[in-house]
């Protein structure tokens, strides 16, 4: 059986953990649709069998978030998990954050924080960072498509966030902070949507056990936002075995049923239709 759990991970727990969890539980290979840092919660798709082969497919996916910043604080790692170093930054009204984040809002350029899994000369940013090495990694262009924020108390706020993959929600933390003269580090994050993937229907790994865990496998297809092809017969035999078969369809990407049992993705390519992924 192959498809998809909705995990609604853990804080204080790694990605990876909760991969070994479904894992051992379901005793086949696993692997996350990307990764939340150990302090944050929230949904964490993870692919069972053939559908971790998607991970490409979910890299641009929308994502949603629930953060709570910091104001007047500033660490290391741009949050609260950090060596602190600063805390008598200035306090910024709601409507001081409110007149700055439309400089925050469409494509725009990022700084990865040094403690991030960026790729720096063979090393990881956050290794470089713990050994107390000096870099500086590139800008990256990412996309935020909504961001508002209500106050909590004196010093948090909190903002929904809508982005991009590859967003760093505590470099937005860090450039606010900036842009309202001051500093922000992040005290909590909650990813609340990853692609079709919603925490409404997530489930704690501590709610599934080897009997349970089949309930909540949502199948590889109910996640693809794909037309389907159908093919029959010779067509299907074709196809499965690796050769291309004419079609009046356009350009692009299909969920491609053989049979009318679900099969995988296919391809196609001026009028010319063949098998891209194997899912089943």
């Amino acid at each position: 059986m192959t498809g998809f759990i909705n995990v609604n991970k853990a804080a204080g727990v790694s990605s990876a953990k909760e991969v070994a969890i479904i894992k051992k539980l379901t005793g086949m290979p696993c692997g996350h649709m990307g990764t939340l840092d150990p302090m944050a919660s929230g949904v964490l798709p993870i692919g069972i069998g053939n559908a971790c082969r998607l991970f490409d497919y979910f890299l641009n996916k929308r994502k949603k978030y629930l953060a709570t910043f910091r104001f007047g604080q500033d660490s290391d790692t741009l949050d609260t998990t950090g060596n602190i170093f600063y805390t008598d930054g200035k306090i910024p009204t709601i409507e001081q954050i409110n007149a700055v984040l439309g400089n925050f809002i469409g494509d725009i350029m990022q700084v990865p924080p040094n403690y991030s899994a960026k790729n720096v000369e063979g090393k990881r940013g956050y290794q470089l960072a713990r050994e107390g090495k000096e870099f500086t990694l590139p800008p990256k262009k990412v996309s935020v498509y909504s961001l508002k924020a209500s106050q909590i108390n004196q010093t948090d706020f909190e903002f929904e966030i809508e982005c991009g993959g590859g967003t760093y929600v505590r470099s937005l933390a860090r450039d606010i902070g900036k842009a309202v003269q001051s500093c922000a580090i992040m005290s909590n994050l909650v990813r609340t949507k990853s692609g079709a993937f919603d925490i409404i229907n997530s489930v704690s790994t501590n709610q599934l056990n080897s009997q349970n865990i089949w309930q909540y496998l949502i199948p590889t297809q109910d996640i693809l936002p794909y037309d389907e092809i159908r093919v029959t017969g010779i067509r299907a035999k074709k196809l499965l075995n690796g050769l291309c078969v004419d079609c009046n369809l356009p350009d692009g990407i299909y969920k491609i049923y053989a049979e009318d049992e679900f099969y995988g993705l296919a391809e196609v390519n001026k009028s010319i239709l063949k098998i891209r992924t194997k899912l089943c």
